[in-house]
């Protein structure tokens, strides 16, 4: 007996964002090492790569993130 059953089909309205083609899908087609998501709609999902930037910026500028006193220019 299997313990973990591989889904290979999607639920509608699952959608997701394959970092390897760069192309929406629903339902999980691709491996999800290679996928944001799910996303509750196929526009949100257009916008995982600008989302994903969005939150890196403001997790690089938020001091509670940086374990360190100094700025990171300063170590240059």
């Amino acid at each position: 007996m299997a313990l973990f059953k591989k889904r290979t089909v999607g639920k509608p309205g699952e959608w997701y964002y394959c970092l390897v083609h760069q192309k929406v899908e629903e339902g999980p087609e691709c491996p999800a090492k290679d996928r944001f998501g799910p996303y509750t709609s196929r526009e949100e999902a257009q916008h995982a790569m600008n989302t994903a930037q969005e939150r890196n910026l403001e997790w690089e500028n938020d001091p509670r993130w940086h374990d360190r006193d100094t700025p990171p220019e300063a170590d240059a």
